[in-house]
């Protein structure tokens, strides 16, 4: 992300300085959290005071000094790279082979070795503190009377090696579980407030996860512990102490002093790394107060309607419907400057903009739930390759035809952040295009008469032939690739019906050599299927694709609260009524991804209860944005009902939609 949009006004002035208050904080807390590991792993119950006096002096050593720097730019190499992998919409893999291909992946492959070079420095630094046989990585042996050999010393070696197993099972946990997801806090606290509140919950994490990490590392070096013993011993010339126990035995490992220094290490590793990043999460994710509108040309990209059209940063465009949800319920003057018009002119910027942005990206959102649903509903049957590109054509010359029509949605529309992964409609959609699982047209009353002309002009025996007003009625029509046993089954005549393909049609054809090439591949993919490890490689996960379909749902929900609490505001602050010509759009788009959120939560695979959560530094929050969604959607719908009442009655919107809006305004929904 860094890398991308660095250039962005917002990430220079503002995301770079909050990065780096948050590392600059992470570096002060260092003194306080070592002073603690020091006093924890030289405390003697029989002599406390030699005990600090001892921590006194190696912490104010040369040494400790040195060692504690180095400490320092560790942490700070840590809090930059949280800044540089930090994202607000997770990547949520659909099946145990992405989850894999994600782990693999070169980025995750070398920030992996990063952490376990990380992990290396903090452990030699909790060695050289610690003292005693862990301080030194040889030390002088042999018998008397024979010259002196230098011998490696293992308790040494294996604490560096479990800063490095540590180090690479925080970056693996982090990757599996989206730890550089950063999500938006329901209420706004003060950050002092936050990082009270969630600091005890860092020291429990992170001594749970150092437990398990150390366990696991000790079976490992139980069995493979002397591989790297042994190279390390060849390489420096070292020798081994016959006189002392090795480490990788059931004797050696049952040292409870030495499990105790390991888990304090790991512990310590994982405070100050899990310290950097709830710092980061506290101030990356603070309010921010956009301009409404301003008086200089040069300041009217940082203006909330411009920033809001902005696609790119995502962190830019979250923040801005995070301001635009708090200003629409907190802030009369703000409010004000939504509902103003334009001198000269008299033109209401500001809320068309604002508007056009929000109903767009409710649009987009309710178009993907159409696509899923109809991918599960068909279960994934799609257009083969013989049947041509002149009905992918005819469908995407209608897929302008929606809800929203073209003159109500922003030149950004179409660039919209939020995407669902490929995994979610499966690899049987073409990625070209999307028109196969376009909305068909629908009557409202904010579509142009050009686009009703065209929707009308479609050919009679089609599908999407008719008036029908609901989009369900429309698709229970045979579609255009249907084979005629699918016909017949159904009840539907067969597609004679159709029109003959034009010659461009039969041109684009495909050849004989890609058919041959299509029909092997299948038979490739349905013997694979057979295999019980390729299928478990492959099968989806259970929630996974509900979850990546709604994992940048907060973004949606803001917009919900933001335009339902600004026309709640309009019935008594919009003096011109700017809001009320927006209104029909307003609500057919609301209730239009109401029905398609509804007929998500209908499907087989869809839990209709949301699943209980570990506490940890762990965001499970993307886990649960669809039921918050469709909360939010509910009230958004409801607050708007219960503020203009009887009056929406004179609203002009389809029979669909007005008997659906009944039952909000009777309280039946």
């Amino acid at each position: 992300m860094f890398s991308a949009d660095q250039n962005c006004w917002f990430v220079r002035k503002v995301i770079c300085w909050r990065a780096a208050a948050s590392i600059a904080w992470a570096v002060l807390l260092l003194p306080p959290t070592t002073a603690v590991f020091v006093i924890l792993s030289k405390f003697s119950l029989f002599f406390p005071i030699q005990t600090l006096s001892e921590c006194l002096s190696v912490m104010t050593s040369a040494s400790g000094v040195l060692s504690f720097v180095l400490l320092c730019s560790v942490t700070t190499m840590v809090g930059f790279l949280i800044f540089v992998y930090y994202t607000v919409i997770p990547t949520v893999a659909c099946s145990k082979i992405a989850l894999l291909g994600l782990l693999l992946h070169p980025r995750h492959v070398a920030n992996s070795l990063l952490h376990c070079f990380m992990g290396i420095m903090v452990a030699w630094w909790a060695a050289v503190t610690i003292g005693g046989r862990y301080e030194m990585n040889t030390y002088p042996c042999g018998v008397e009377d024979a010259p002196p050999q230098m011998c490696l010393n293992e308790y040494h070696l294996i604490l560096l090696l479990a800063g490095a197993f540590v180090g690479f099972s925080h970056n693996l946990f982090g990757v599996i579980h989206n730890m550089n997801y950063v999500s938006f806090p329901t209420v706004q606290q003060y950050k002092y407030l936050r990082f009270k509140e969630s600091l005890p919950l860092v020291v429990k994490c992170s001594a749970v996860q150092a437990l398990y990490s150390i366990r696991n590392y000790i079976l490992v070096y139980f069995f493979l512990g002397y591989i790297p013993r042994e190279w390390i011993c060849k390489m420096f010339n070292l020798h081994l102490n016959s006189s002392t126990h090795r480490l990788d035995t059931i004797s050696g490992l049952l040292d409870l002093t030495l499990l105790y220094h390991l888990w304090s290490s790991a512990t310590f590793l994982l405070f100050t790394w899990y310290t950097a990043l709830l710092l980061f999460r506290i101030f990356i994710t603070e309010d921010y107060s956009f301009p409404i509108q301003s008086s200089f040309t040069e300041d009217v990209h940082q203006c909330l309607p411009r920033v809001l059209s902005d696609p790119k940063p995502g962190i830019l465009k979250f923040l801005a419907l995070q301001d635009l949800a708090l200003l629409s319920q907190h802030s009369p003057w703000r409010r004000g400057e939504v509902f103003s018009l334009s001198q000269p002119g008299g033109h209401p910027h500001n809320w068309n903009a604002i508007s056009k942005e929000c109903q767009s990206l409710l649009a987009d959102l309710t178009q993907r739930l159409i696509a899923y649903h109809d991918s599960v509903a068909t279960n994934g049957r799609a257009k083969s390759l013989s049947s041509g590109s002149g009905e992918l054509k005819s469908t995407s010359d209608s897929s302008s035809v929606i809800s929203g029509a073209e003159d109500q949605r922003s030149p950004m529309a179409r660039n919209v952040p939020i995407q669902s992964p490929d995994c979610v409609f499966g690899s049987t959609q073409p990625r070209h295009s999307t028109a196969p699982f376009t909305p068909p047209y629908q009557d409202s009353y904010f579509s142009s008469p050009n686009l009703r002309r065209l929707a009308t002009s479609v050919y009679q025996g089609s599908p999407w032939h008719g008036t029908v007003q609901s989009p369900h009625v429309m698709r229970r029509a045979p579609k255009l690739w249907s084979t005629p046993t699918d016909s017949q089954s159904s009840g539907s005549p067969l597609l004679s019906a159709a029109p003959l393909p034009s010659p461009k049609q039969v041109a684009d054809q495909p050849g004989l050599l890609a058919q041959f090439l299509h029909n092997r591949k299948e038979q490739v993919k349905s013997f694979l299927s057979k295999r019980v490890l390729i299928a478990y490689l492959f099968n989806k996960l259970p929630e996974a694709s509900s979850e990546a379909l709604f994992a940048g749902s907060q973004a949606h929900i803001w917009a919900l609260e933001g335009l339902s609490y600004l026309v709640q505001a309009s019935f008594s602050e919009d003096h011109f009524g700017v809001v009320q010509t927006a209104l029909p759009s307003i609500l057919s788009t609301m209730l239009l991804l109401q029905e398609a959120v509804d007929r998500h939560f209908k499907l087989p695979h869809a839990s209709t209860k949301p699943m209980r959560t570990a506490g940890g530094m762990v965001e499970p929050a993307y886990k649960t944005l669809r039921f918050a969604l469709r909360a939010a959607l509910k009230t958004a719908i409801y607050r708007i009902t219960t503020t203009f009442g009887d009056h929406l009655n004179a609203v002009h919107m389809s029979a669909e939609h007005r008997k659906r809006l009944q039952l909000f305004l009777h309280y039946k929904e």
